[in-house]
């Protein structure tokens, strides 16, 4: 399909004039799981699922927003003292014009309307990539030159401050930059990265378990604060810590008897998993699939029994992942409590592995998963600029 043609049409049935169109991708992390936030690496890789934003100029400071995904029209003024936020998916653009704002970027009213094709609650990081191709959008429109570090910062902040979530840089950071057939190691502490080739022949393969369990919200802050308390208490035996990035595995099994065992299972997690992260950097670089596989089943395992953000739905997925041909590894992947396993497939035995998977799902669920086949793609941009 035209995409960004078929939505020119919409926009100028919604608001009478031709926009600018952009689009942003989601993400899908192949290993490095809940590290972000403690200043670890992570592993992610752009997607071909996109949230599309088209938008043109207003002569007012007015911000008209709305959404083929989602019911109404929200109308913002710009020079309103009042920022509150709605609980409505208008919230992450709004947050996003509120950092921009306030960072000294001066915006013009416009009208916008979104489309995204990411689903959403699946971990694939609909979020981020709404708030960076608002963003971007945005600060093109108003003249503004777009430094993608910068909005990877600022449309995090957005998302902390005033959505209320309080994740890492991870999400907004690859929606940026993400590139074609190359997954991104990212130190999320310096936010230095190096582009990570993926073997040709193999498929990043989606599965949606279609479920999202009720305690997803709170336990992702609860996690967060875990992290934060191991941090303070390894500080007092090692003041040099700032954040679990700092402490490596002999450390936590020598001060380890200082933390709660919850605490110590969490840094556990976390510490392990950024090792994880760059062992597997290594074994691509090597073209060692195995070895990768055999590190996301460990990541899976740790997210299970350590960090406890899996579920049974996720388990089965990666345990049917394991047991197909021409699969090289399979891990859940994103927040946990539902959403997606990650699965690096060789790209023959694709449509086995769909067949299997969702029978084998649907046997022991009484559901179906959905099944999304995906390469590395890039990072926010506009189509067809003028």
């Amino acid at each position: 399909m035209d995409q960004p043609g078929e939505l020119r049409k919409r926009f100028e049935a919604l608001y009478g004039h031709r926009p600018r169109v952009f689009r942003a991708p989601g993400r899908v992390n192949l290993i490095g799981e809940h590290t972000d936030y403690n200043d670890g690496f992570v592993l992610p890789a752009a997607i071909d699922f996109y949230t599309w934003v088209a938008l043109s100029s207003r002569s007012d400071r007015k911000l008209v927003l709305s959404s083929e995904n989602f019911p109404g029209i929200a109308e913002y003024e710009l020079d309103s003292p009042n920022h509150h936020r709605r609980h409505e998916w208008s919230d992450y653009v709004y947050g996003v014009v509120l950092v921009l704002e306030r960072a000294g970027k001066r915006l013009r009213g416009a009208d916008v309307l979104v489309a995204g094709e990411i689903p959403i609650g699946a971990g694939l990081s609909s979020s981020a990539a709404i708030e960076v191709a608002t963003g971007y959008a945005l600060l093109e429109n108003s003249g503004h030159p777009v430094e993608r570090v910068e909005l990877a910062k600022l449309c995090q902040r957005a998302e902390n401050e005033f959505v209320g979530v309080r994740s890492g840089i991870m999400d907004q950071f690859i929606s940026c930059f993400g590139r074609t057939g190359q997954a991104l190691l990212l130190d999320c502490r310096s936010l230095e990265y190096s582009l990570v080739a993926l073997p040709g022949g193999i498929s990043l393969v989606i599965c949606n378990t279609m479920v999202k369990h009720e305690l997803a919200g709170g336990e992702y802050n609860q996690r967060r604060s875990a992290c934060e308390a191991g941090v303070r208490l390894l500080a007092e035996h090692m003041p040099e810590v700032r954040a679990l990035r700092d402490v490596t595995l002999a450390d936590l099994e020598k001060y380890g008897s200082a933390l709660p065992p919850v605490v110590y299972r969490r840094c556990r997690h976390v510490v392990s998993e950024n090792g994880r992260v760059l062992e597997a950097v290594r074994a691509l670089g090597a073209g060692d699939l195995a070895t990768v596989g055999a590190l996301m089943a460990e990541s899976h395992r740790s997210l299970r029994d350590d960090y406890e953000v899996s579920c049974a739905e996720l388990d089965l997925l990666v345990d049917l992942a394991a047991q197909t041909e021409g699969v090289y590894g399979a891990r859940m992947t994103g927040g946990g409590f539902g959403g997606c396993t990650i699965n690096l497939v060789r790209s023959e035995s694709v449509d086995a592995f769909r067949q299997t998977v969702a029978r084998g799902y649907q046997e022991r669920t009484g559901g179906a998963p959905e099944i999304y086949v995906t390469g590395a793609a890039e990072g926010v941009t506009e189509l067809d600029p003028p």
